[in-house]
């Protein structure tokens, strides 16, 4: 999952899902470390003159501010629209369930299948992008995501519309896996934050407003319509990939500057990538078996990667558990209980909102601790989203009797909307410090583990629902993220301690 080596002192580590998630991440776009087990070259005198250096012309980070905000705006909205392919099926199931004759069971796969792909996708497409660059990766995976739709709208059977359900996460697991890193490409460690934050939020509102498109389609139109209101949005963002965004991978931009010498001037002319001593067999194979080792040998990577799972399998089970809570209990229709998503999304908007007050915080302990402050300082942000999760899951369970005003639950759900934003922040960044030396893999496991957990999650919803009710449902859920609550607060100041012991995380 981790850039080739380069023969400068610095390689890129951006190849997976989250690997720059966050507003509060430090920037990784040029370590002094190489990640462990990436290509490594032989390194070359810096005075010699037919290595490519990287000129200002070419570099990314010197681009007129507008180009920059272009890319990044695009970049995040083609991941929005990624995961809002992942939630758009929750409310087609029924249509599903008629016209392709299949029950109802079946049908939630759509959306289990997808999230799946968007999980495994990146142990593929990150090791990809560090040869190929990340533009070609961008505009294939799209290309490839806007045609491999098309089946999921004339479906002939169910067997055909899941299948393709699955490939189009793998398209659309790009944006999860290689966007981070061209964030971190335009923009430096002073001014990185907020735009970061932007593309951060992206992924997390795209499964919330899925249904709230949804929800009015199926009530006012065919439930096809939701497909082909996909495809449509597909189209337009893969013209503004073409048109809007251009490569900044500097490793490549390099390859590519040294293949036009070669051309034009001389033939000894080469860059830094041309000299990459692993094949890309070497590089699937180590991004694949890295973040699976991380979770099984390093306790602190796995009980973190637990949290974030279980958080994002709530998430993806309430697509199955707000018609039962507000069409069962409150008798809202499709478009209304859509409408009821807002809340989650409104919680992640207003703590966005509160990341200039986090990117104060992490400045003054990086102040205290001399410009190096530990990986756990990291965990402040996710300490108030461990407390917010889980209360706001329990405000949804008692607020689920139909004598209780419905707003009730909508304000539980901001609650728990707020407190994802935290967690997820907090646990990304973390990663991504604590194991700076596998950062991409550090993610990469996180990702698998998360979309596992997402995928599993709604196929029992029901289910669980019909037997315990909205109450005992939803208070259950709202425990198990109160048992896992303390996480944050151990390994703030246990960490440091457990970092020492591990054979991965960085001393």
């Amino acid at each position: 999952m981790s850039g080739p080596g380069v023969r400068s002192e610095t390689v890129t580590l951006s190849g997976s899902e989250d690997v720059e998630k966050t507003g509060a991440a430090p920037d990784v776009r040029r370590q002094s470390k190489q990640d462990i087990g990436v290509a490594q070259t032989v390194p070359a005198p810096d005075d010699d003159p037919f290595l490519v250096k990287l000129e200002p012309e070419d570099d990314p980070l010197l681009l007129p501010r507008w180009r920059k905000w272009l890319a990044i705006l695009v970049i995040s909205s083609s991941s929005l629209c990624a995961t809002f392919a992942s939630s758009v099926a929750a409310f087609t199931e029924a249509g599903l369930a008629r016209d392709l004759h299949t029950v109802h069971e079946v049908t939630i796969l759509s959306i289990s299948l997808y999230v799946l792909g968007l999980g495994i996708g990146p142990l593929v497409v990150g090791p990809l992008s560090e040869l190929y660059g990340r533009n070609i990766i961008y505009r294939t995976s799209y290309i490839l995501f806007f045609a491999f739709t098309f089946p999921t709208v004339f479906p002939p059977d169910i067997a055909t519309f899941l299948v393709f359900r699955f490939i189009t996460g793998l398209c659309g697991s790009a944006f999860l896996s290689v966007a981070g890193g061209s964030v971190s490409d335009l923009f430096d460690d002073a001014h990185v934050a907020t735009p970061m934050a932007v593309y951060t939020i992206s992924p997390f509102i795209g499964p919330v407003i899925g249904p709230l498109v949804a929800g009015f389609v199926v009530d006012f139109a065919d439930w096809r319509w939701c497909y082909r209101a996909l495809i449509i949005w597909q189209f337009v963002q893969t013209v503004l990939l073409f048109t809007c965004v251009q490569e900044t991978y500097v490793p490549v931009i390099l390859k590519r500057k040294a293949k036009r010498l070669r051309k034009t001037v001389d033939e000894k002319y080469y860059a830094p990538l041309d000299h990459n001593d692993k094949s890309l067999f070497d590089m699937l194979t180590f991004s694949i078996k890295t973040p699976f080792q991380l979770i099984m040998y390093d306790q602190m990577a796995l009980l973190l990667d637990l949290w974030s799972s279980v958080l994002l399998g709530i998430l993806y089970l309430a697509f199955q558990a707000f018609p039962i809570i507000f069409e069962g209990v409150h008798g809202f229709s499709a478009h209304e209980t859509g409408l009821a998503f807002l809340g989650i999304s409104v919680g992640m908007l207003l703590s966005l909102s509160s990341q200039p007050y986090w990117n104060t915080v992490f400045s003054r302990e990086s102040k205290i601790h001399g410009g190096k402050p530990p990986p756990e300082v990291r965990l402040l942000i996710a300490m108030p989203g461990a407390i917010l999760a889980p209360l706001g899951l329990f405000i949804m369970a008692f607020t689920t009797y139909p004598q209780v005003h419905w707003i009730g639950p909508v304000i539980g759900s901001s609650v728990f909307g707020a407190g994802t934003y935290f967690i997820f922040t907090g646990v990304f960044t973390y990663l991504v410090t604590a194991y700076r030396p596998i950062a991409a893999s550090a993610m990469a496991a996180n990702s698998a583990l998360r979309s596992s957990f997402a995928a599993a999650f709604p196929l029992f919803a029901g289910q669980m629902y019909d037997a315990l009710g909205t109450v005992g449902a939803t208070a259950l859920l709202a425990g198990l993220m109160t048992i896992m609550a303390p996480l944050p607060f151990i390994f703030y100041r246990t960490g440091a301690r457990i970092r020492a012991k591990s054979r991965f995380a960085a001393s």
